[in-house]
């Protein structure tokens, strides 16, 4: 072992807080740093930018280097840029040995890589688990997967002490497992009864005498698994059914939300569109790439790939259940508790299908984003909404989620425009810049500078004169 790994592994909690993974410091979005800008403007502000091979994974951030990961040419692709230049220092790749199905918006480079400050980790959907140092070499890699989630999956790797932790929440075969950091054997393995869901999980240890959690949000379920061991040690039922967007935690309250439907949808809307032949049934040639319909055909029934109206309504009970957004206290665990438990605090169901971005805390108020740049606030203490309204200028889909620092939200659309907000209960828009190409990455933020990354370049942005 590198001195220098092994410093990184005897000093982790040095390192945790920068930009290390999927939105920063425990997939809360915030960075504490200051000096970040409130006003944008493409003459003012870029820094830097450099071309990038496609992806939809968001950058994350050593002191001196950017890793980022992309598909181009049947290769996977991990990237390391220089943080100062924005120059590739160097690219390493690994073969797309399978095509899994996928939603259009599940790139085979969707997933954010995780790094402990040196090496980085990164999870391909169709590949596995592969980890470089900081010179490109080749760590270790372990193949995983087939796996089977119908939009494909993403739930993104974290790291919990010398352990890389991958969840992969399928229609069969869920699991939780943790890799070792040094050698990327499997250091435990456990199954899963929750079925598919996309959300990357937390951490949780609420003081330094207690062992660390791994926090889950998947289809119904919230779980609570111990990270020495994998031990599932707590379950609550009575989450949305579709998880997306990862859950956050603030303190000791988690906020999780999905969407689900009261009704199931009628098979004859898709045979209206597609049942060429009028036989009442759905063949691989007339729902083509469809990847709702081709997970329904691939995970249900006889699965001969031939979609029945049984099989439609099968896979139809699985999304039955209530759209929510939910707030959790975790209880330290206490009279005899090995582990935290869980209770309801509030829950506000309305007006939620269909988000991708993750929510957001600062200072007291919630945020949560969804498609059509429609962004509301929220009492966290209480789940009562202050204010719900559309970010002027900025309609369109929302991939990406909203991240804050410094009293400023940040958001980034689909269609290239990136919104400075005041963070409080009426976020004002502060500033906009509208680039020539879309974001579905999550920007990375420290030292006062905002990285991003579009569908084909990686920005810095902050002022030009700091330093």
């Amino acid at each position: 072992m590198r001195f220098s790994t092994l410093l990184l592994l005897l000093f982790w909690p040095a390192v945790t807080e920068d930009w290390n993974r999927f939105r920063g410091p425990n997939g809360s979005g915030i960075s504490n740093d200051s000096g970040f800008p409130s006003t944008v403007t493409k003459e003012q502000s870029i820094r830097w930018r450099t071309p990038v091979r496609p992806g939809k994974s968001s950058p994350v951030l050593t002191a001196n280097h950017i890793f980022l990961t992309a598909f181009q040419d049947g290769k996977l692709y991990t990237q390391c840029y220089d943080r100062a230049t924005g120059n590739l220092l160097w690219e390493r790749s690994v073969p797309k040995v399978r095509d899994e199905v996928a939603n259009r918006l599940n790139h085979p480079a969707a997933i954010t890589p995780t790094t402990d400050g040196e090496n980085v980790y990164s999870l391909f959907k169709d590949y596995g688990l592969v980890s470089y140092d900081s010179d490109g070499e080749l760590r270790w890699q372990v193949p995983l997967g087939p796996f089977a989630n119908s939009m494909g999956m993403s739930a993104a790797p974290i790291l919990s002490g010398s352990l890389v932790i991958v969840l992969a929440d399928q229609l069969e075969g869920s699991y939780i497992a943790a890799f070792d950091r040094t050698n990327g054997e499997t250091r435990w393995k456990i199954h899963r009864d929750e079925l598919e869901a996309w959300g990357t999980p937390l951490l949780y240890q609420p003081n330094a005498d207690s062992p660390p959690h791994i926090l889950t949000a998947s289809r119904g379920f919230f779980g609570i698994h111990s990270a020495q061991n994998g031990a599932r040690t707590f379950t609550l039922p009575g989450i949305s059914p579709t998880i997306v967007a990862s859950p956050i935690v603030h303190n000791d309250t988690l906020y999780v939300f999905g969407y689900g439907a009261d009704a199931p949808t009628p098979f004859s809307n898709h045979l209206t569109r597609l049942d060429k032949n009028g036989d009442g049934r759905l063949t691989p040639d007339e729902y083509t790439d469809n990847a709702l319909l081709n997970g329904v055909a691939k995970f249900n029934g006889n699965r001969d790939r031939i979609i029945t109206a049984e099989e439609w309504a099968e896979a139809q009970v699985r999304m039955m259940g209530p759209s929510s957004l939910v707030a959790l206290r975790l209880e330290s665990a206490a009279e005899g508790r090995s582990s935290p438990q869980a209770r309801e605090l509030w829950r506000f169901e309305k007006g939620f299908t269909g988000v991708i971005p993750s929510a957001l805390h600062w200072k007291g108020l919630l945020y949560v984003l969804k498609n059509g740049g429609i962004l509301t606030s929220f009492d966290a203490a209480t789940g009562k909404v202050l204010k719900t309204g559309r970010i002027a200028n900025a309609p369109g889909g929302y991939s990406s989620s909203p991240v804050a620092a410094d009293g400023k939200l940040y958001v980034a659309s689909e269609e290239g425009v990136f919104t400075v907000l005041k963070a409080d209960g009426e976020w004002p828009v502060l500033s906009q810049m509208t680039f020539d190409e879309g974001f579905y990455a999550t920007p990375a933020l420290s030292t006062g500078r905002i990285y991003l990354r579009t569908e084909s370049a990686l920005y810095c942005l902050g002022s030009r004169t700091a330093q």
